[in-house]
């Protein structure tokens, strides 16, 4: 995400009443998983019991009516013998539940479905579960008062989900923990097109309405999932080694945006150079209108970005988000600074690299400037959920990368960061593990110092 349009993304209001449904009367007995997995920020987020392998959402909408039709059959392999298992969801009115098959029982309360499978699963087995839903998705509204979920736009639909907006359209275990394949197919109007994440395998008409068919085959977290509908003028190019390049622009906004897009092949290939093979199959943008949305976000393979905040620097660190975030993602919700900290220290390389101000006047101009709200809580511990995509996360993250930078030099330095990319490539990660990473790939260094005044410390460091 970039700072520059969205500063603080937080919890996801609950919207979705207390609903309970009944499918079958099957017994079970047995241990249920988590609702929630504890993330220090997000507590209900995500759900215990199971890890999910594949999602394939079909989804049918008409902007006109609001309306949306969906089914989402989710493939898991459960972690521990469980009676049920919960996945999230706000909002939507679910038709049925079936497991395996089989009619399940179910109920909700607030963002939580609950169900349970007629038969008990056991510990290692993998299970097929499909939910069929409908309803009009809802638009959340975060602490910081940002909006995510599903954003009705002038023409159509798009679905943003950090931190948790994804729930708003899709059941699914979603936290960054459990990172997942996807297939998406979207029919609409077949005046409208529809782009999602990945690379698209089927386009067809049938009885006025179109559907695509998108493929995501690297673990994808939900919250970095995507649907676009509306207007799109679509261009298809490659970028470094023939990788395909698929922007969409609305096209109100197209003559406006296309020096920024026609950039995309020399970032990826400079990004490359910096932090190591490109991690996904395809890359792009999508750019809509001003006022669909306020903010930029790194969604998998191709980032989305509001027109009138589309800009080189924004587009670096979206771009850089698809090895700092999308691929290597987030243990928990305290961990942002390894994304954005990570971001905003790639728009500072490339400035660098591109006759601006070197990363070191960067850094002492942030460090000697009178802003208090860098130095308001550690980029490391956030100091709530309203604050997990604040300045310090943002800005100071990217100090204490740039320190380490300084301790270490140059060349270790790239190791350091390519070399994460790489040791963590579509997996995730925590702070913990960086610091460690970090020890180890430069032993005879002392970052104690980093980690207490710049990573963990309260305030103002006493020197750059």
């Amino acid at each position: 995400m970039s700072r520059s349009v969205r500063l603080v993304p937080g919890l996801a209001a609950v919207l979705a009443l207390a609903l309970t449904g009944t499918a079958c009367d099957g017994g079970v007995r047995g241990t249920p998983g988590g609702s929630g997995v504890r993330d220090p920020y997000f507590p209900k987020a995500g759900n215990g019991g199971y890890d999910v392998g594949h999602y394939a959402l079909t989804l049918d909408y008409t902007p006109s009516g609001h309306r949306l039709t969906g089914t989402a059959v989710i493939t898991a392999r459960a972690t521990r013998d469980l009676s049920a298992f919960d996945l999230d969801l706000a909002g939507l009115h679910v038709d049925s539940v079936r497991v395996e098959g089989r009619d399940a029982r179910w109920s909700r309360t607030g963002q939580e479905l609950t169900v349970r499978p007629h038969d008990d699963l056991s510990e290692g087995e993998t299970f097929r579960t499909t939910v069929r839903y409908s309803g009009t998705p809802h638009t959340l509204t975060d602490p910081d008062d940002s909006e995510e979920g599903w954003l009705p736009t002038a023409d159509g639909a798009l679905a943003l989900g950090e931190p948790v907006g994804s729930m708003a359209w899709f059941p699914g275990n979603h936290h960054p923990s459990d990172k997942a394949a996807y297939d998406i197919t979207v029919t609409v109007p077949k005046d409208l097109q529809a782009l999602s994440n990945g690379e698209l395998k089927e386009q067809r008409t049938r009885g006025g309405r179109t559907s695509y068919h998108w493929h995501t085959a690297e673990p994808m977290a939900s919250y970095v999932a995507t649907v676009a509908i509306g207007h799109y003028e679509i261009n298809r190019t490659s970028g470094p080694h023939g990788l395909p390049v698929v922007t969409a622009v609305d096209p109100t906004q197209a003559e406006d945006s296309a020096e920024v897009l026609a950039q995309i092949p020399e970032i990826l290939d400079w990004a490359e150079t910096n932090f190591g093979p490109y991690p996904f199959s395809s890359a792009g943008a999508i750019v809509d209108r001003p006022g669909d949305t306020d903010y930029a976000l790194e969604t998998q393979n191709r980032p989305v970005f509001p027109a009138d905040q589309f800009d080189t620097s924004t587009l670096v660190h979206e771009l850089a988000h698809q090895w700092y975030g999308d691929s290597v993602t987030p243990r928990s919700w305290r961990d942002m600074w390894l994304n954005e900290g990570f971001a905003q220290y790639a728009e500072w390389l490339y400035k660098e690299d591109h006759g601006g101000p070197t990363a070191q006047q960067t850094f002492t101009h942030l460090y000697e400037s009178d802003r208090e709200d860098i130095w308001a809580y550690p980029p490391a511990t956030p100091s709530g959920a309203a604050h997990i995509s604040a300045t310090p996360v943002y800005d100071r993250g990217a100090m204490v990368l740039h320190k380490i930078r300084q301790k270490v030099g140059d060349d270790t330095f790239y190791d350091i960061i390519q070399g994460w990319a790489a040791a963590h490539r579509h997996g995730s990660a925590s702070t913990a593990d960086f610091t460690k990473y970090v020890e180890a790939k430069a032993p005879r260094k002392d970052f104690a110092g980093i980690w207490k005044d710049w990573l963990y410390g309260d305030g103002r460091p006493d020197h750059p």
